[in-house]
């Protein structure tokens, strides 16, 4: 995905979908890539994506939210 960095992986698509809800309030554009297996969950990540311009800025955010 050019133009996009990889905020954060995950086996948790509740959690995935937290933090992307966390960017969104910020006005931070993410996309959520699952590359879970349909049928065996345990294989693959749920990943955030945010565009590279902004990539700072959700890496502080999602830092802060992470220790509280």
């Amino acid at each position: 995905m050019q133009g996009w960095f990889k905020l954060y992986s995950t086996r948790n698509y509740l959690e995935a979908n937290i933090i992307k809800g966390k960017l969104e309030e910020n006005d931070i554009r993410a996309v959520i890539l699952n590359r879970q297996d349909s049928s065996y969950l345990a294989f693959g990540d749920i990943e955030i994506y945010v565009p590279v311009h902004l990539k700072d800025i959700a890496l502080h955010l999602l830092n802060n939210a992470l220790l509280n």
